[in-house]
């Protein structure tokens, strides 16, 4: 019988340390996911807090600045709005203040501009007749991207 799970593997705190460096130089990672794969190779209690003071201490692992990478990233490369980035970013384990300062960085011009993109996108394909259903699956729609329900609104009755 074959499973897809991998074995867990057993690392000292230097080969640990290391892999947590290339984990990191690889790409902006949260503490969350690096305490996650840590406990994957092994690490626990007081090595695993080393390690991760370790990994902060010499900047692979920095809270604010993987919040704006990720930010930025669903924004620009997605197209999700701010509610559905925010909740990415707390199953992330990032606190609401670094949240908070992730998502009031993006650019207001930038963010209408992918909503209104959005928008016009939908308005397309949508081959509803009824001016009132039309509306609610382009909001929903759009809601579900994550973005604000009166902004969406707004953007709608300047059509």
């Amino acid at each position: 019988m074959k499973t897809d799970k991998k074995p867990n593997i057993y690392l000292d705190k230097k080969q640990a340390l290391a892999k947590a460096e290339n984990f990191c130089a690889y790409q902006e990672r949260s503490q969350n996911e690096v305490r996650y794969k840590l406990v994957e190779w092994g690490m626990r209690g007081d090595e695993l807090e080393e390690i991760l003071t370790e990994l902060i201490l010499n900047n692979f692992l920095n809270e604010e600045r993987f919040a704006k990478a990720y930010t930025s990233g669903k924004l620009r490369i997605n197209h999700w709005g701010r509610q559905k980035i925010k909740q990415g970013l707390k199953l992330k384990g990032v606190p609401d203040r670094i949240l908070n300062k992730a998502l009031y960085s993006v650019d207001e011009e930038e963010y209408l501009e992918i909503l209104k993109k959005l928008l016009a996108k939908k308005e397309k394909v949508n081959t509803e007749k009824n001016p009132q259903k039309r509306k609610y699956k382009l909001v929903s729609y759009l809601q579900g991207r994550g973005f604000e329900r009166e902004l969406i609104l707004e953007c709608l009755d300047e059509e």
